[in-house]
């Protein structure tokens, strides 16, 4: 059973273009910006008949575009929103399943040419839901174009997409190369590519970092306590990080630095110019490029050039998802990942949040710090990330909260009543408290169908703070039991928590934060001084659309000239700063033309995929990382000619 739903008021400045399509049944629309749309109303109740909603899109033009498609409980209620992105000249399919709307999920899984989609907003329950918003979230300065066929309700899986239509042609050259569009450094062959990497592995030897870096990239004109091992300093007026023989350390580096550019071909492989560089779903060009120039020592040899360009560059660090191996090797300064190992026994009670409480909690635990062992010695490492941006975090609803929809049975749930009990007696004393008629049995087990009443927010952030405790608490210990000697940096939120989860993080050595800001928010600070602990930046970045990708990345500027501006003026402020020790710029490649495996197809790197650098930021980097210390120290002042900062087209 399939279903038509009309949208049949238009948003803002929308119209339609009389041309033809190529989709079966599309039609051409062009927005001139954000939130043109369309909408369409219908019964209460009419998705709750249905399992799936369907669409195909085709993009037009060059430049990225983020729509979003909301569900709403008529004017006044909640929304859940799923946003994504879409290929340029490729056909997409958009297959959501409505089971979707209980925000459950953070991200849905990306299929073909359809990219990053990932659910937000509220939950929403489809017998209420009466109308529905197809929009442009985020665009370019110019208007956007795109095909779209009608929206379709339906109870059957919609098909997925393998032989997408390609009205441009093949959108992925034989070096990994995007080919609708011409930059600046653009390689024209193979023979170009390997003279380059050859050039590149030849100057390598001479690479070094400025005179004043210690043998760490520490200061090597200030000493403090040495202890073998990099720790954190307070000096009475700013934080630092030291290395292990005790000079003041500020951490710079890239995250990901591997040699590999995975590229995500499911559905996809027809857009490829050499299909044969595709396999299991995935091409890896960056790996073809090295492999054609350096043959079985391609491995080697992207080591060599790659450290080689990290310290003549005047990064101290090989930041987070790196070859951290490599880096250990080498005696180069790094940071390592942590993530459950193993057969995880222990349930997820909402998105990523573990069932704290049951037993299995703490075996889990134990075997997620014995990967620990193998760098507990390792002078090298700076510290270890315990998780990267928790999915619970980006949801709306506590941890608590969400439990309550998300499961009908677990320990924690249990351990919330018991909770409960302990504060208000009996049911009688909780439903006053919260202003509805609710039984402690009723939070202890079964399903949770209604909307949580406002005064039960207290009580829901009290108790999710009891689970991050529990949660960041129990990873802490185990894994300093393992390893005594290394710092905990923490687990990368995208934001600062709000206070139920920061009441959570007293256990880590350093907060850690991915900031997407023009400079490090200042209110970091307050946390810091709550905390009692510096801050790192896990993740920042600038793109721009003059080079050979679709897509900006989150922090978005005219040109590479401007790429290197931002880069300055962002890293020397976090280093002036006192309670910041570390910004890590993500990431050192670009991404690939067709998106890695969630979609993101970003023009962020230092190196293209013919390991080629851009210029103009990499010499900007030089210079900030030539006088770090100094500004570290006080004794400069930053960079401060930035660049226009141009709207997001992603966050």
């Amino acid at each position: 059973m399939a279903f038509e739903i009309r949208l049949d008021s238009r948003l803002k400045e929308l119209c339609t273009q009389d041309a033809p399509t190529p989709l079966d049944t599309g039609c051409w629309w062009i927005a001139k910006e954000r939130g043109a749309g369309l909408e369409g109303r219908f019964e209460p109740g009419m998705l709750d008949r249905f399992q799936w909603l369907s669409i195909d899109f085709l993009l037009d033009g060059t430049e990225a575009v983020k729509l979003v498609l909301e569900l709403k409980e008529g004017e006044e209620g909640p929304a859940f929103r799923v946003t994504f992105g879409l290929l340029n000249q490729c056909q997409a399919r958009l297959r959501l399943p409505l089971s979707a709307t209980d925000q459950n999920r953070w991200m849905l899984p990306r299929e073909a040419a359809l990219l990053k989609p990932l659910c937000g907003g509220a939950k929403v329950n489809l017998d209420r839901v009466d109308r529905l918003r197809l929009a442009v979230e985020a665009k370019g300065d110019a208007p956007v174009r795109w095909c779209m066929t009608p929206m379709m309700a339906s109870v059957e899986e919609p098909s997925r997409i393998d032989y997408p239509r390609l009205p441009a042609g093949k959108l992925v050259d034989d070096l990994g190369q995007w080919t609708l569009k011409s930059w600046k450094g653009k390689r024209r062959s193979r023979q170009e590519v390997r003279a380059g990497l050859a050039r590149q592995h030849t100057a390598a030897d001479d690479a070094a970092w400025p005179a004043e870096f210690s043998r760490w990239g520490g200061d090597s004109r200030v000493q403090f306590a040495a202890t073998g091992f990099f720790h954190t300093h307070h000096d009475g007026k700013r934080w630092w990080l030291v290395d292990p023989d005790g000079h003041s350390f500020w951490s710079a580096g890239p995250d990901c630095v591997r040699s590999s550019m995975g590229m995500h071909v499911k559905g996809l492989k027809s857009a490829l110019s050499d299909p044969a560089v595709a396999s299991n779903g995935g091409a890896d060009y960056l790996q073809a490029n090295f492999r054609d120039a350096f043959g079985e020592q391609w491995h080697s040899r992207w080591v060599e050039i790659t450290l080689a360009f990290l310290k003549s560059t005047g990064f101290n660090t090989v930041a987070n998802w790196s070859e951290w191996e490599v880096a250990s090797r080498a005696g180069f300064p790094y940071v390592r990942p942590l993530s459950w190992q193993g057969e995880v026994k222990t349930a997820r009670v909402f998105r990523d949040m573990p069932d704290v409480f049951h037993p299995d909690f703490e075996s889990d635990v134990d075997a997620f710090a014995r990967q620990l062992a193998s760098t507990r010695d390792d002078p090298a490492m700076i510290g270890y990330f315990l998780m990267n941006e928790p999915t619970w975090g980006f949801a709306s609803q506590t941890p608590a909260e969400g439990m309550l929809y998300a499961t009908t049975e677990c320990v924690s749930r249990r351990e919330f009543a018991n909770w409960l009990r302990h504060k208000y007696s009996d049911s009688r004393g909780l439903a006053s408290a919260w202003g509805a008629p609710v039984a402690v049995e009723s939070v202890e087990s079964g399903q949770w169908n209604e909307r949580t009443p406002p005064g039960a927010a207290p009580d829901l952030e009290a108790f999710s703070t009891v689970m991050v405790e529990r949660l960041f608490g129990s990873l802490t210990r185990a894994c300093r039991a393992v390893d005594p000697h290394h710092l905990n940096l923490g687990a990368r939120y995208h934001i600062i928590p709000p206070k139920w989860a920061l009441d959570g993080l007293g256990g880590f050595d350093i907060f850690s934060i991915n900031c997407y800001n023009t400079k490090v928010r200042r209110d970091l600070g307050e946390v810091c001084q709550r905390i009692g602990r510096p801050a790192m930046v896990g993740e920042w970045h600038f793109g721009a659309h003059d080079a050979g990708l679709p897509a900006s990345g989150i922090g978005r500027v005219a040109d590479q000239t401007a790429r290197g501006q931002a880069y300055r003026v962002y890293l020397e402020d976090a280093a002036a700063l006192p309670w910041c020790v570390g910004a890590h710029w993500f990431t050192l490649y670009d991404q690939a033309v067709l998106g890695r495996g969630d979609g993101e197809n970003y023009q962020i790197g230092f190196l293209d995929v013919c390991n080629q650098p851009y210029e103009e930021i990499t010499t900007a980097a030089r210079r900030s990382h030539e006088r770090l210390y100094d500004l570290a120290w006080g004794r400069s002042e930053p960079f401060s000619q930035e660049p226009e900062y141009l709207p997001r087209l992603f966050y």
